[in-house]
């Protein structure tokens, strides 16, 4: 890797070692991960920091491809992006995982460029895995905030709905007393403070009820939003997963495409069921996802369902939906995705539905609110 010094009376110039060792120091010292690959997938040159990360000495990372030393998952993408460099393209804050000497699992985030006349690539990265566990932790925090609302919601929603019952009962009973038979003008008028009094009750919990339902409103907004465009859209921010994973998308809405509904609930919907079809997959079997809308007896319904491993409908049963419920050993599964598309379809008034079996394949079905 040491260019050619030029040579002057037997002697090289004192300039061109001091920015030798100018560039050796700066490059050994450094603590950020500085690494020179070759276009044969091998590295060339590494810094002291990319041995104490990955707790390799420089000979054992040299001696191996370096994909061997990526986390399984991510090697399609890490090969993916090698390419993409080798075709002239800059690499810029690309994300993936390293598996350390002890097993240890850290993610780097990478910038790189192709050096063509050298079949070299100059590398820098971050060890960015404090930053990706503050991230894991906030997204639980937030969904446990979630969970902790919804069910304020769903309480207050109850408390007030339960309680009109009785309500309306007690008015039903004064509707059937004949008060005008009652001879006691005292007792007329203590039956009729307590009418009143549960009418203006009846009153109360129906305001409760429509404010409540209007801040729910507001805080998830509607607009006019196109299945088609959405879906798009999503395809269109994960397009390198699905490539990379050989997943096929069939869409079909002929029955309806347009829909009132949260645009970012409904992107959050495609992508968790779309991301769950890649990722439980079945092993030497491509996704296939097809997902269409119908019309069902005036009822308007979006299908979504995939070819993957499916659930054991019998042990999951209404489990499926709960915060962090991981039905396999998926170690990239944290139990947060169906969860938020349950609540998303809920807060908007829609129901959904699961059908599966074991190595059948999953079918969601969520029926629309008028």
């Amino acid at each position: 890797m040491r260019k050619m010094l030029r040579i002057i009376n037997g002697k090289a110039p004192k300039e061109t070692f001091e920015t030798e060792a100018t560039f050796e120091d700066f490059f050994n010292k450094s603590p950020d991960l500085l690494c020179i690959s070759g276009y044969d997938g091998y590295f060339k040159k590494i810094n002291p920091a990319v041995c104490k990360l990955l707790e390799y000495t420089e000979e054992e990372l040299k001696a191996k491809p370096i994909n061997q030393f990526i986390y399984y998952e991510d090697k399609e993408t890490t090969t993916f992006a090698r390419k993409s460099i080798k075709d002239h393209n800059h690499l810029v804050n690309f994300e993936n995982r390293y598996i350390t000497k002890s097993g240890r699992i850290v993610w780097l985030l990478w910038t790189s460029i192709p050096i063509e006349n050298k079949q070299y690539i100059y590398a820098i990265a971050k060890n960015v895995t404090h930053k990706k566990q503050l991230e894991e932790e906030r997204n639980l925090h937030l969904a446990k905030l979630n969970q902790a609302v919804e069910e304020y919601k769903q309480l207050t929603f109850a408390a007030a709905h339960d309680l009109r019952s009785p309500v309306n009962n007690l008015i039903s009973v004064f509707d059937l007393l004949e008060i005008e038979k009652i001879t006691d003008s005292e007792s007329v008028e203590y039956l009729n403070i307590t009418k009143d009094t549960i009418e203006g009750l009846k009153n109360s919990l129906n305001d409760y009820i429509n404010v409540l339902s209007d801040k729910i409103k507001s805080s998830s907004p509607v607009e006019r939003i196109s299945f088609q465009e959405t879906l798009e859209d999503v395809i269109f921010s994960i397009n390198s997963y699905i490539s990379n994973s050989n997943t096929t998308i069939n869409s079909d809405f002929t029955a309806f495409d347009l829909l009132y509904f949260n645009k970012t609930y409904m992107k959050s919907i495609f992508l968790n069921l779309i991301t769950n079809s890649i990722k439980y997959s079945k092993t030497e079997t491509f996704p296939v996802i097809s997902i269409y809308s119908i019309i069902d007896e005036g009822v308007r319904k979006l299908i979504i369902e995939d070819n993957g491993i499916g659930f054991d409908m019998k042990n999951v049963g209404s489990k499926i939906f709960g915060l962090h419920q991981k039905f396999n050993d998926n170690s990239d599964s944290n139990g947060i995705g169906l969860y938020l598309v349950y609540n998303h379809v809920i807060n908007m008034g829609g129901q959904i539905q699961v059908e599966s079996a074991l190595d059948q394949g999953a079918k969601f079905t969520i029926t629309f609110r008028d």
